[in-house]
């Protein structure tokens, strides 16, 4: 049989396996059950259909109606809009409304945050999974589904629009990136699981990570979803236990929260065989194999999929990999679209060339694997200039062609006329005893353009101590001359989105103008003092003596 080219194919290869497809709770389905349940969704979806784009918003946690939404809708060419809860007001209604939404799918614990806001979908038009009269539509839709009757009507191409995966959004509104039915297939042509495998999906459904690393490689391989409303640190290794899980993905201080559950002499019991953990610390990827055992692959992919970098165990720790074969990928300048130097590390793998080997992640053959952005057409200009895919992500390569991250373009920072990445930084900080968590962006300055200013999240118990971190700073050979944070905010936990990414964004918006302690080093000083209200007050006024106090909170 050849490999399925759309994802309702990939659906309807499961039709008639009888092995365990998804676990929930206390409830099972065989994966026959599963597409049984997508095509009875794929019935509604067709009864509730409109004139325009076939768009369904969904907007729910990881419960069982997600899948067979998302799915059901695959079957019939419609495209899920995966609609992210933390999203508040006018930003939530703009998401929906830029996408088309006809319907949304909610259920009675999100549906309050619909009230209010300016929509273009009607009342009637969002469906309450948990009200009487979606249980009504979907009886009077299985009386239709038993049969092949949807699939013989419809028959996506790899051309479909399948989905449209909301990017972060850390550098301006989040865009819409499209994925066709093709791209689902191509994504796990090779997948390398097992009926036997049971993967962990803790990552929300409406985000790429979970659907090309858990739902997708499932219904390819057969292998046994585990489905959790929401990530829970407490929660991981008793679900783990509970459903043999041998895989679970994850992105960005994840594996930090789990680590920070107290540590029992039983932390090896389970069959979990890797983790994938793109954005973890390399702090947390060590201490999470010392103490659950099993190794943490990083990697490379976005949203966007035009880049991916494979990773592979024998390669430098921290590394993202090389790039998958036949992608062209290099460090530009992104200013002049000139190529970086290669990495030079010294014998403790510290990088030694930071200002010459930082630029973007660019590919110069893979514009024909971005599907672009929905409805905005300046954005995929902006990622596909020169005829290149522009990632919009920092990094640097070494002479092997080893990748490594260096943060996002809106970490750049500019001190003195000097062009650097906040992600070497972090690295650096991140070694301080007792620090938890670091994370290092950039606020104004009105001599040097930026200041570098630190978020430190400190173990429980730990005290930051200032003069201590100074002479920290101080012993740190491969740390720049302009990267010691000008002022340094001792944070009681590092703020984060829906995926477990720390989010700097309220960092940067705040700067030094919070109640958390804060501490600043004076031009020329060596040692970090307080940073005080006159300080505060002193700062405001040299900003408005040159007339930037719009820059200030």
């Amino acid at each position: 049989m050849s490999a399925p080219s759309t994802f309702a194919e990939l659906v309807l290869s499961r039709a008639d396996d009888d092995t365990t497809g998804l676990l929930y709770e206390d409830e099972r389905w065989s994966w026959r059950e599963v597409v049984a349940e997508a095509r009875v969704r794929a019935e509604l979806l067709v009864r509730a259909r409109r004139p325009g784009p076939f768009h369904v918003g969904v907007l729910l946690e990881n419960v069982p109606e997600f899948m067979f939404v998302f799915m059901g809708a695959g079957l019939v060419g419609a495209a899920v809009v995966g609609i992210n809860p933390t999203r508040r007001g006018a930003e939530l209604a703009r998401d929906i409304n830029h996408t088309d939404c006809q319907l949304i799918v909610t259920d009675g614990s999100m549906r309050p945050l619909l009230d209010g806001i300016a929509l273009d979908v009607t009342p009637d038009r969002i469906l309450d999974i948990d009200g009487q009269e979606y249980r009504r539509a979907l009886d009077v839709a299985a009386e239709s589904a038993g049969g092949d009757s949807i699939v013989a009507l419809t028959s996506p191409d790899p051309d479909t629009l399948l989905a449209l995966l909301f990017t972060s959004g850390s550098t301006g509104a989040p865009k819409a990136v499209r994925m066709t039915q093709g791209r689902a297939a191509r994504v796990v042509a090779n997948a390398l699981f097992s009926p036997d495998d049971v993967l962990y999906c803790a990552m929300p459904l409406y985000h790429g990570n979970a659907l090309n690393a858990n739902l997708f490689p499932a219904l390819r391989s057969g292998a046994t979803i585990a489905l959790r409303r929401k990530f829970s640190a407490s929660g991981f290794l008793p679900d783990a236990r509970r459903y043999g899980v041998t895989f679970f993905n994850t992105v960005g201080r994840a594996l930090n929260h789990i680590l920070s559950t107290p540590p029992t002499d039983d932390d090896r019991n389970h069959s979990i065989k890797y983790v994938l953990g793109p954005e973890s610390a390399p702090a947390d990827v060590r201490a999470f194999r010392k103490r659950f055992g099993p190794p943490v692959i990083e990697g490379y992919g976005s949203s966007e999929n035009a880049i991916i970098l494979v990773p592979d165990p024998a390669l430098p720790k921290g590394s993202l990999g090389r790039p998958l074969e036949g992608i062209d990928v290099v460090i530009l300048d992104p200013m002049t679209a000139v190529e970086k130097a290669r990495a030079r590390f010294d014998e403790h793998g510290r990088l030694l060339n930071a200002g010459e080997a930082i630029g973007e992640l660019v590919s110069r053959n893979a514009t024909a694997r971005f599907e672009g952005y929905y409805n905005n057409p300046e954005a995929d200009a902006e990622r596909t200039r020169n005829g290149w895919y522009w990632s919009g992500d920092l990094g640097y390569c070494d002479e092997a062609g080893v990748f490594w991250f260096a943060g996002r373009n809106a970490d750049w920072l500019r001190v003195d006329g000097e062009n650097f990445a906040a992600a070497p930084i972090e690295r650096i900080l991140a070694r301080f005893p007792g620090a938890d968590g670091v994370a290092v962006y950039a606020v104004p300055d009105s001599r040097t353009g930026d200041q570098v200013m630190g978020a430190i999240e400190m173990l429980a118990g730990t005290a930051f101590d200032p003069d201590a971190f100074a002479t920290f700073l101080d012993e740190q050979r491969d740390l720049g001359t302009k990267w010691a944070p000008r002022y340094v905010r001792v944070i009681e936990s590092l703020p984060v989105g829906a995926t477990n990414k720390i989010d700097k964004r309220p960092l940067r918006a705040q700067r030094w103008d919070t109640s958390d302690p804060v501490y600043w080093r004076a031009p020329r000083a060596a040692a970090y003092v307080r940073f005080t209200v006159a300080d505060a007050q002193a700062l405001r006024a040299e900003f408005d003596h040159n007339g930037r106090a719009n820059l200030l909170v």
